[in-house]
């Protein structure tokens, strides 16, 4: 089983357990849109389902006589306009799981924002859709709620000196504590690869975690990479991360793994292949010290950093959206809206308006006297 197979299969674990204590129309929905979408999405949607059938049967005093398992259509189509205005407000600020405790003892909160709502909405709303197309509810309520407006933010990405510091930390670890130097020592080459992969082609981080060494081919500066959605696609790599992989390589395979994983291409230091978590963890140990001002700085964002970085040298957003994966430029403009801002800039450059009528005036009058004082007898 590959590595892409095996997360499916976990996740696919997942989404059965999760709705084993939700409505049968759960599991209904799921599978009417398995054709259509990843596990990585179906997941996210029984996740939320989730959280809005826990709220009802718990908030919500017409829904806690019965189980969730017990809830019928009919039970679904009662929910009202009021019951998903609360629900907006429940989202800001609740208790998830009552396992999860913080160290003081207590409960802790889950806090989500208009983004987060706005999509725990949509999902909700797809559930629903599916419901009233398949003619198991009269109607759709949750069309009665607007959805959050989202307020756009700017994207933090880094700048040439930022990724120079982060680089040459990967490799040197000078400005890391006592005890992360220790593991850093370890690992300097596989870091200083998984940036370099990062900012010279903007992949994702479960991309990233996914190649296998049958997957590069260092005489083509090439690698196969699985997109979101399962589609494999070649991608190649400039000469400075052909460098870095090629050094790396030469340590990973005088490595001996465990079982399972002899074809993974960046390891733990377990010897198996590296997880999400864990390269989301270096990528933010090297930014901290790398950009102290910008401390959410993610694989994502070095993902930003390069996409960035490729439009302002090509002026090609669909060269942008291929390599980053984007099915639709849309996507990729919305995402990086620093884009259309620099081609905003390029047009004043390009377009010159005639000179104003009284500049022209001043300059003939100007002319016009110099003329005089140089021909007098004129």
């Amino acid at each position: 089983m590959t590595y892409r197979e095996e997360i499916d299969a976990k996740r696919i674990e997942q989404i059965r357990s999760i709705c084993r204590d939700l409505p049968k129309s759960c599991m209904d929905f799921l599978r009417h849109i398995a054709v259509t979408t990843g596990t990585f999405t179906r997941l996210a949607y029984a996740i939320d389902m989730r959280t809005f059938v826990f709220y009802l049967n718990r908030e919500r005093i017409p829904f806690t006589e019965k189980t969730p398992t017990q809830w019928t259509d009919d039970d679904l189509a009662k929910i009202s306009a009021s019951d998903l205005t609360a629900y907006i407000e429940y989202l800001t600020y609740y208790y998830r799981d009552e396992d999860r405790i913080e160290a003081n003892g207590l409960p802790k909160a889950t806090v989500n924002h208009e983004r987060a709502i706005k999509r725990k909405l949509c999902s909700i709303r797809s559930w629903y859709d599916y419901l009233f197309k398949e003619r198991r509810i009269p109607s759709n309520p949750t069309l009665l709620v607007p959805l959050p407006k989202i307020h756009e933010k700017p994207i933090l990405r880094l700048n040439a000196e930022e990724m120079q510091r982060m680089l040459a930390q990967a490799e040197t670890g000078d400005a890391l504590t006592k005890g992360q130097q220790r593991y850093q020592k370890l690992t300097s080459k596989r870091d200083y690869a998984i940036l370099s992969l990062f900012l010279g082609t903007g992949i994702r981080v479960s991309e990233c975690v996914g190649i296998n060494i049958s997957d590069i081919n260092m005489e083509e500066n090439a690698f196969l990479v699985t997109r979101k959605g399962g589609n494999q696609v070649v991608l190649y790599f400039p000469p400075e991360v052909a460098t870095a992989i090629g050094e790396y390589l030469e340590e990973r395979l005088k490595t001996e793994t465990l079982p399972g994983h002899e074809d993974a291409l960046f390891l733990s230091i377990q010897k198996r292949r590296i997880t999400q978590r864990a390269v989301e963890k270096l990528v933010k140990k090297y930014a901290s010290v790398a950009a102290p001002l910008k401390p959410k700085i993610s694989p994502h964002k070095l993902r930003s950093t390069y996409a960035t970085n490729l439009y302002h040298e090509t002026g090609d957003i669909y060269l942008v959206a291929d390599m980053l994966g984007h099915s639709s430029v849309d996507t990729t403009r919305k995402h990086y809206a620093d884009m259309t801002d620099a081609r905003r800039r390029m047009a004043a450059q390009y377009v010159h308006l005639p000179e104003r009528v009284d500049e022209k005036d001043d300059h003939s009058e100007q002319s016009t006297q110099e003329s005089t004082e140089e021909h007098p007898d004129s």
